[in-house]
């Protein structure tokens, strides 16, 4: 058995070593969340359908316990932590997790720990949302906010850890390998929904989500080809892919896709390298008109880091990056967060 408190502490001084997620692990981690998450359905739109001119698979993880597919990497995560820790002896023997985030895998995270008995402190930037701020206090998780820089976010949970002591463990979106197995059991789910997908699109940000897709997408079908989407204003992994180095964004992105901000991680960097076929980036107003596109004509309830990926594959540039003889794509819509008094088209005076 690994040692997750080791594995944890490792991935904040030893981030150039990739992850070592196996479709095993993948396995693994989908019969321990069992029971704690949603089987989300795959939905269809033949509207889109004659936009894009293919057939369109929508996995709806926006369904997800807490809003996205985080529920999945978070659950397996702690639950794996409990299984390793135990439940200790007193208070001081009691695992914590501690992470930083944007809102998904803050929320995701707080529920996970609620379920499983466990103290979640999360750490979140200040111009996150209100509504997601407010849904990780719900869940019962101890937030504290701080600049909404990447380096800022780092230090605030390295200081949280420090005071914490040793029982507390990080639970980073990408840099944690039972949570890139988690959420790898979205591909494995909708390989077994639809097993003829040509190509599987999800988004990429840190790339928790996209690494966990790659591993169990090509381990279970060879075949399939697999591309990111991204915002043009947060398109670090774009060019890290043409340059074939990670070449980080140098600023806070200002993009509407907040979960989609931070950049690509050492540990899942590996991985897209090497399974991504390309990445396909969009507007700040082609995310906008998919968003509202799917609210309207599948009566979706998505956030724009879903619409991202709708994007994408209503894109030109999609098009030209698979060719004609691609049909069945699969699109992973991977969240429904939204702030619902600030919804990107609706003009404020």
């Amino acid at each position: 058995t690994r040692d997750v408190k080791r594995e944890s502490h490792m991935a904040m001084s030893s981030d150039d070593v990739g992850t070592q997620v196996s479709l095993a692990d993948i396995k693994a981690a989908r019969e321990r969340i069992n029971g704690y998450i949603h089987h989300t359905p795959v939905m269809r739109c033949s509207y889109l359908d004659s936009i894009a001119g293919l057939q369109l698979h929508f996995k709806c993880e926006n369904f997800q316990k807490t809003g996205s597919f985080k529920m999945r990497g978070a659950t397996n995560a702690v639950k794996r932590l409990c299984e390793t820790c135990g439940d200790g002896e007193g208070v001081a023997g009691k695992p914590a997790v501690v992470t930083h985030s944007s809102g998904n895998h803050a929320q995701a995270l707080a529920l996970a720990a609620h379920l499983c008995g466990v103290e979640a402190h999360i750490v979140m930037p200040d111009n996150c949302s209100a509504v997601k701020v407010q849904a990780v206090k719900d869940y019962g998780g101890l937030v504290t906010l701080c600049q909404s820089t990447e380096q800022a976010r780092k230090d605030t949970a390295r200081q949280i850890l420090s005071r914490l002591g040793p029982h507390a463990i990080l639970v980073s979106s990408a840099e944690n390998d039972d949570v890139i197995a988690g959420q790898g059991t979205v591909a494995m789910e909708f390989l077994e929904q639809v097993p003829d997908l040509d190509v599987m699109v999800c988004s990429v940000s840190i790339g928790g989500l996209a690494a966990g897709i790659c591993i169990a997408a090509k381990a279970l079908k060879p075949s399939i080809r697999l591309v990111a989407s991204e915002p043009k204003m947060a398109d670090d992994c774009a060019r890290s892919l043409a340059a074939g180095r990670i070449i980080p964004n140098a600023s806070p992105p200002v993009t509407i896709a907040d979960s989609l901000r931070m950049s690509v991680s050492k540990n899942t960097w590996p991985i897209l390298k090497s399974h991504l076929e390309g990445v396909v980036t969009v507007s700040e107003e082609e995310m906008v008109t998919a968003m509202r596109l799917v609210w309207e004509r599948m009566k979706l309830v998505i956030e724009p880091g879903a619409a991202c990926s709708v994007a994408a594959v209503l894109s030109n540039q999609f098009k030209a990056l698979v060719g004609p003889e691609v049909k069945r794509v699969g699109v992973v819509l991977c969240g429904g967060n939204v702030d619902l008094d600030h919804l990107p088209w609706i003009k404020t005076p």
